[in-house]
């Protein structure tokens, strides 16, 4: 009886650090995930929050910098973060790294105060809720 407690609770310990390493490694591969809006789904971030796209951008380059950017937060990545897919990285003029998805960087916006928030979508006709 003893050996069998042991072995379940073995295969429940190696189940559980493999199930983490599996979220660890999938928060690692994607910088955003995919959220319910009330405009349909979106990209957002960690927090929940939705993500833009503006469209003076070019693919690859971001026009939204100083008081843009302090309205509309860059998606910042990480130190040695790498582009995986459609995942890509921006080099903006301040020499910071950001996300971009499809070529198209990424922000977040002051504006939104709780997860599936969409008030940004529309500003200026130029903003728009990133969708997956």
């Amino acid at each position: 009886m003893r050996t069998i407690l042991h072995r379940t609770l073995l295969a429940g310990g190696i189940a559980a650090l493999l199930a983490a390493r599996a979220v660890a490694f999938a928060a690692e591969g994607a910088p955003a995930s995919t959220g319910e809006t009330k405009l349909g789904p979106a990209l957002v971030d960690a927090k929940g929050m939705t993500l833009y796209t503006f469209d003076k951008d070019e693919a690859g380059k971001s026009a939204c910098s100083g008081k843009c950017a302090a309205n509309w937060p860059p998606l910042a990545a990480a130190a040695g973060a790498k582009a995986d897919g459609e995942w890509s990285l921006v080099s903006r003029d301040d020499g910071a790294m950001q996300w971009a998805y499809k070529g198209k960087p990424l922000y977040g916006w002051v504006k939104d105060s709780r997860p599936g928030d969409v008030t940004g979508d529309g500003v200026n006709d130029v903003w728009h809720i990133a969708k997956p």
